[in-house]
């Protein structure tokens, strides 16, 4: 803070200020306008604030002497090699800035002499910034930041030449034979002549200090970004010599501007860009494969949905990008909850949880896609990590998983080369994040480690075996974000034309109330009806005492619900609770 304080008033207080009071002075010596200028003087505050930096500065140097510093990765704390590193750095600068020029040159020579000498030196103040700007050079990877340091950067150039500016026409407006610089000009245009008394040579009157600096300021920024207006004009030579070289460093400064703009622009809309690019390519592949209107649908809303949550982020080509060693780093942290979560890793080494997590494989899915149609050949075991997977059969739901659940394959029987075939329909009922496994990645894993195997193998347990075709349903349960997402966003799920809610047979007698309010909520959806008339289905069997249990012995146990069982009373309160 004291550093942005000393770039900007120090200039302005040795140009515009030392000069206002470089006249005060000559005016005090004056017998006859002594008075008027003694009653007019007050404390200035910037003397005490300059006091303060100059304290601060020093302070800083002292307490850089004892700042640990890092070299090759170490910290350095020994007193002697920190002095030596600061004064091979940035101790003479620092300590140039930090000298008290005001207290130094106190009573020596002539006033006004002293006063000018002191301004001009106290600009040294400024190398500060170089530190300021190695500092500030971290956030150059933000684009905002680095637009607004720019802004500032320019603005503060700016405000530099209008104190120069400012200072040119007022040493050289004595030394003129006539009249003819800015100053002069502004002074006639606000009707404010200069004054000078003949025998004194002191000169008064003329326009105020916020208009000339105003004025000033607006040139500098004319002259910079290279649009003169005329109204304010270099006049005299030095004025004109100024002038091309605040052009120049114009030029130069604009260049670096709007190159550092156009890059940020770039890089800001780069994603943009790559998104409508692949989208027009997906637009070109349906179209060159006639690929019918329903498929093609569902294939531009996956990549829609899969853009929306990775925003274009390919996680795989990033990896690569990254040393062996470090990817299985990246992959353990991203993967910690499931394995942390899943009781079928525990014990096991920190090598092979490195390598299942090198193996797993990331899939998002949007509402209402199908994961898995019966017959596929399950060469994959899923782990749900976020939203809700229905599990149906014959048009029946079978069980509905959710987070830290499993489904696919027995992990042993596949492992020894028995892959088999889904007997049940696995749909996401809201956005559904999986990671999965090859049943090959998996056997290479437990080769490997061989004397760890069997404890993987008591202790991994799927939450539904897909391929076992004797399953009673499981006692499931939606969580309330995947119920209110199925509300708000009523996703159509692909199934084959909705069953009548009359031929659902004997055992379900007039349907289940939720099951009716949740079909009658979405009345142009008669998929939506289907499916969650077939969760009521089910609910309302075990409300009247149906069995339920865990397929592959689970997370979810297998056991009788009694009637009136809590865990459906909690289903059944959170769907009415929706639906009012």
């Amino acid at each position: 803070m004291l550093v942005l304080y000393t770039a900007v008033f120090t200039p302005y207080t040795a140009a515009f200020l030392l000069n206002e009071d470089k006249t005060k002075m000559k005016l005090n010596e004056d017998s006859k306008t002594r008075s008027s200028v003694s009653q007019s003087n007050h404390p200035d505050p910037l003397v005490i604030i300059d006091l303060i930096v100059d304290v601060t500065f020093i302070a800083d140097i002292l307490i850089n002497f004892r700042t640990t510093y890092v070299h090759n990765g170490e910290v350095i704390s020994d007193p002697q090699k920190i002095a030596l590193n600061y004064m091979k750095g940035w101790f003479l600068l620092d300590a140039i800035a930090a000298i008290p020029f005001d207290l130094l040159l106190f009573g020596s020579g002539g006033a006004t002499d002293t006063m000018t000498i002191t301004g001009v030196l106290k600009t040294a103040r400024l190398l500060r910034l170089l530190r300021v700007a190695r500092r500030i050079d971290q956030y150059s990877e933000y684009g905002a930041a680095v637009m607004l340091l720019l802004m500032a950067t320019f603005t503060l150039v700016a405000h530099w030449f209008a104190c120069i500016f400012y200072a040119i026409a007022y040493v050289e407006r004595d030394g003129l034979p006539a009249k003819v610089g800015w100053l002069d000009h502004l002074a006639k245009t606000f009707n404010k002549p200069f004054l000078e008394n003949s025998t004194t040579g002191i000169v008064t009157g003329g326009p105020d200090i916020q208009s000339k600096y105003i004025t000033a300021l607006y040139f500098t920024f004319t002259c910079l970004t290279s649009i003169g207006f005329g109204n304010v004009s270099p006049n005299t030579n030095a004025e004109k010599i100024f002038t091309i070289f605040g052009m120049l460093i114009g030029s130069l400064m604009s260049a670096a501007i709007f190159g550092n703009v156009s890059s940020i622009m770039l890089r800001i809309y780069q994603g943009s860009e790559e998104f409508h690019e692949k989208k027009t390519s997906i637009k070109e592949f349906i179209k060159f494969h006639k690929i019918p209107k329903n498929l093609a649908h569902r294939l531009q809303e996956s990549f829609q949905n899969s853009w929306n949550y990775t925003n274009g982020l390919d996680t795989n080509v990033v990896l690569k990008t990254f040393p062996e060693c470090l990817q299985a780093d990246i992959c353990l942290h991203m993967n910690r909850n499931l394995l942390n979560n899943c009781p079928a890793f525990k014990g096991a080494s920190p090598g092979c949880l490195r390598a299942f997590s090198m193996k797993f494989r990331t899939t998002h899915v949007p509402p209402g896609d199908t994961l898995v149609h019966p017959g596929d050949i399950l060469e994959n075991i899923y782990f749900v990590v976020r939203g809700s997977v229905e599990i149906s059969q014959d048009d029946t739901v079978m069980a509905i998983l959710g987070r830290d659940d499993i489904f696919g394959d027995e992990a042993m029987r596949a492992v020894r080369g028995h892959v088999g075939q889904s007997l049940y329909t696995c749909r996401a009922l809201s956005y559904v994040d999986l990671n999965k496994i090859s049943v090959g990645d998996l056997k290479e894993i437990l080769n490997v480690y061989n004397e760890w195997a069997p404890i993987f193998k008591q202790n991994f347990k799927v939450t539904f075996n897909l391929t076992e075709s004797d399953q009673q349903a499981l006692s499931c349960s939606m969580d309330d974000e995947t119920l209110r997402f199925i509300r708000q966003k009523k996703p159509l799920l692909q199934t084959k034309k909705a069953r009548s809610i009359t031929s659902s047979g004997p055992n379900t007698p007039g349907m289940t109330r939720q099951a009716s309010e949740v079909s009658n909520a979405h009345p142009g959806h008669p998929h939506m009806q289907k499916s969650y008339s077939a969760v009521a289905v089910t609910l309302s069997k075990w409300k009247s005492g149906g069995s339920s249990g865990g397929g592959g012995g689970g997370t979810r146990s297998q056991e009788t619900r009694a009637p009136g069982d809590k865990s459906v009373e909690n289903i059944t309160h959170r769907v009415d609770t929706l639906n009012t």
